[in-house]
């Protein structure tokens, strides 16, 4: 079975940075379409970043320039290094896994597999 396991996250001041790590164990035949999405209560789920199982890579507009994401040495290992982060950012940020995204990188029932979640909050 793949799991999907999240690190990273935390509490910081406006304009510091952070980054979360994300392992989608129990697959290694090829790389997984991965990508990372966030909620805050009361709204839908949304997509911040993506990086397909070709290397394409899609961001959110709003984070873009900020937030970088990409994929370890290890197979389905995801990184999502966010800058000069703004308090619009606090949010639970969840790594998603699927087979292939193509242009359905930002549609949260694209992706099969989902971590357990981590909370970045960030501070004025």
């Amino acid at each position: 079975d793949v799991q999907v396991r999240e690190s990273g996250g935390g509490s910081v001041q406006v304009g510091e940075s952070l980054r979360l790590s994300c392992v989608a164990s129990g697959y290694t035949y090829s790389d997984f379409c991965m990508g990372y999405f966030r909620q805050t209560p009361g709204k839908e789920r949304e997509a911040v970043a993506a990086i397909d199982s070709d290397g394409k890579i899609n961001y959110a507009d709003d984070v873009k320039g900020r937030f970088t994401i990409s994929r370890g040495n290890v197979k389905n290992t995801l990184y999502l290094e966010m800058t000069s982060l703004r308090p619009e950012d606090s949010a639970m940020y969840y790594c998603a896994a699927t087979w292939a995204c193509g242009g359905g990188w930002s549609a949260h029932n694209v992706y099969v597999y989902w971590g357990q979640g981590s909370q970045v909050t960030v501070s004025a």
